[in-house]
């Protein structure tokens, strides 16, 4: 029986030295993946900062010309307004008639009671 368990001994030893070894090479190749996962985690955060930059570059163009053009355009309904003072004055005035002809309709239409004038 003594001899059995000195067999065993050794035996048991390799099979520790073998699994520890195993558990050394997946450490090491986790490492390897974490390395790895980290490295292109960073490269999507760069794609998708570069993305973000490259709208709001865009958008900033877009708005910059856009308020460029009301710019202009206001500044030409100005000059219109400079030069024909009496046409302005009729218009605005015609544009707020109608407005409150339009919200008096409005107000008519939306009240269910009938109103007696007398």
């Amino acid at each position: 029986m003594a001899d059995t368990n000195k067999s065993d001994t050794p035996h048991i030893d390799d099979i520790q030295k073998t699994l520890e070894k195993q558990i050394a090479e997946l450490r090491k190749e986790i490492t390897k993946i974490n390395k790895s996962i980290s490295a292109r985690g960073a490269e999507m955060l760069d794609d998708a900062s570069e993305q973000a930059s490259d709208f709001y570059d865009t958008a900033a163009a877009r708005a910059s010309r856009t308020a460029q053009q009301l710019r202009s355009q206001a500044h030409a309904v100005s000059e219109v307004a400079r030069e024909n003072p009496g046409t302005t004055t009729a218009v605005v005035g015609v544009i707020g008639l109608l407005g409150f002809l339009a919200g008096f309709a409005i107000g008519q239409s939306m009240n269910d009671t009938s109103r007696r004038w007398y």
